[in-house]
């Protein structure tokens, strides 16, 4: 079913703005704890809790003013010899709710104590009852109901008072059959047809002399609520404030930079713009983002310049030897009867340019392979690679001596790579007129390579365009200029160099990388 869902979802999910979707994720963040009190009915609870404490106190103060009007109470025997114990407390998702408080069962005369203190307490229990609004009822040591007669029905079967007879204060949780729904929604609410039943022992000289039945109803949700409207809408008010100021920071440190961004991105695939400055105000991410576009956008144009400027020098390689092709057909066609001798010259001259170009169009390749080329896994010995090209060297009249430092490493440059690199550099050498190359290999976080000979050196005009294609002062003899860019571009392929130092010889500086262990 979810499968047959997600092409659905797919073709109408709306396209939502990087701000919307996070202003709607802390927005649900923000209503998260809104939902958790009516839903997980935790402020609910609080109200129940409330009632409980109010309740409590109230016993505490109505058991002590009892205890001290009771008949045969002195100043001593006021407080009870040992602390009234704490009650549990209830939770409305642990403590059972009982049934309604049923009907007073038949009981024996009240105890004279109690018929008493009855007239005496009778106006502090009015007037409490007045202002708390809850339902208080006397009891006497054995839990019969003190009122203005002297018989009156028995509590002492409820487990409330039961304990509180025993001297411990006892809250229960009844159902309460009175209740009639006022709100609406009030079926949400768990505690709405609830009351809360407090029994507290009345202690006199270490003895329960009776017992102080309290009850009320809860604060139902929606009146508490409403009550508490006040603190509610200030912290509304403070979680939407903290929201408005959340979605600027991130509208700040994320969203603006990247419509920037964007922006920069279309205007330069235009060709009109350029990368903007880093905002101070962006995320780390975000400042990354801006550096890397920025390197990217710099390879870019310099590979376009590049581009160009090679396509500049191709056109001009090959336009050269095309018009002596193209000069001498015309000639020939011009003169049918032209001698054998100046017919051969011609037509040696059309070979000679054809195989230039044939040369090129094969450099060419071998250029687009090296800048094509992907890092490879090799793991290569460079000391064999390079007696082995030396060795194929030395039979074109160069002498060349290699020294290593120390034993080299492996490589991580394929062989082909290595000696394509050296037979460039030998091979340019012996065209400069050099007899003796000179190799040395030294050992450090790179494997690195001096190559130096005792030709005539490179002219300090020439020396800054060594390794930019076409490049040449060999032209009249076929160079193409196109053997040291081959060269940097393999190398740069693994993550090597070669580089010309200023040095009294010609001396070209090759650096190849250490394979992984």
């Amino acid at each position: 079913m979810i499968a047959a869902l997600r092409p659905w979802v797919r073709r109408h999910w709306p396209r939502l703005r990087l701000r919307t979707i996070l202003f709607a994720t802390l927005f649900l963040v923000a209503a998260l704890p809104g939902f958790g009190a009516v839903f997980l009915r935790v402020y609910e609870n609080t109200l129940v809790r409330q009632t409980e404490a109010e309740l409590v106190a109230q016993g505490a103060a109505l058991a002590a003013a009892t205890a001290a009007q009771w008949p045969g109470a002195t100043g001593g025997a006021l407080y009870p010899r040992q602390p009234v114990p704490p009650d549990d407390g209830v939770d409305l998702s642990l403590t059972p709710i009982l049934p309604e408080r049923p009907a007073p069962a038949r009981a024996q005369a009240v105890a004279p104590d109690a018929v008493a203190a009855a007239p005496r307490l009778a106006p502090i229990l009015r007037a409490t009852r007045m202002t708390t609004l809850a339902g208080i009822r006397l009891l006497d040591a054995r839990g019969t109901i003190v009122g203005t007669g002297a018989t009156g029905g028995s509590y002492a079967a409820l487990p409330e008072v039961a304990a509180a007879l025993h001297g411990r204060p006892q809250t229960v949780l009844r159902r309460n059959g009175a209740y009639r729904a006022v709100y609406r929604f009030e079926w949400l609410s768990r505690a709405a047809a609830i009351r809360v039943h407090h029994a507290r022992p009345i202690v006199v000289g270490g003895r329960v002399v009776g017992v102080l039945l309290l009850s009320r109803s809860a604060r139902a949700l929606f009146r508490g609520l409403y009550e508490d409207r006040g603190k509610i809408a200030i912290g509304i008010a403070a979680i939407f404030a903290l929201l408005v100021v959340l979605s600027g920071v991130i509208s700040r440190g994320v969203t603006r930079p990247i419509e920037r961004l964007g922006q920069a991105t279309r205007a330069v695939a235009s060709g009109r713009g350029s990368v903007p400055e880093v905002p101070p105000t962006a995320a780390v991410e975000i400042q990354g983002l801006y550096a890397d576009f920025a390197a990217m956008t710099a390879a870019i144009d310099h590979r376009s310049r590049y581009l160009r400027d090679f396509a500049y020098a191709v056109s001009h390689e090959f336009k050269t030897p095309l018009a002596g092709i193209r000069g001498a057909i015309e000639l020939m066609q011009d003169h049918p009867d032209m001698a054998a001798a100046d017919r051969r010259r011609f037509l040696a001259n059309a070979d000679a340019d054809a195989g230039r170009l044939a040369l090129l169009v094969t450099r060419l390749l071998e250029l687009a392979r090296a800048d094509m080329a992907a890092p490879a896994d090799d793991a290569t010995d460079p000391a064999p690679v390079v007696a082995r090209t030396a060795d194929a060297w030395r039979g074109e009249g160069l002498a060349i001596a290699v020294t290593w430092a120390a034993t080299p490493p492996p490589v991580a440059l394929p062989a082909a790579t290595i000696e394509t690199a050296l037979a460039t550099l030998f091979d340019n050498a012996r065209q400069a007129g050099a007899g003796r190359v000179q190799v040395t290999g030294t050992i450090g976080a790179a494997v690195v390579l001096h190559v130096a000979d005792d030709g005539p050196g490179i002219a300090p005009a020439d020396a800054a365009r060594l390794f930019e294609p076409f490049f040449t002062t060999r032209r009249a003899e076929g160079g193409t200029g196109l053997g040291l860019s081959i060269a940097r571009s393999l190398l740069e392929a693994g993550g090597g160099t070669i580089d010309r130092v200023a040095a009294p010889a010609t001396t070209f500086v090759v650096t190849l990388p250490r394979a992984a262990d």
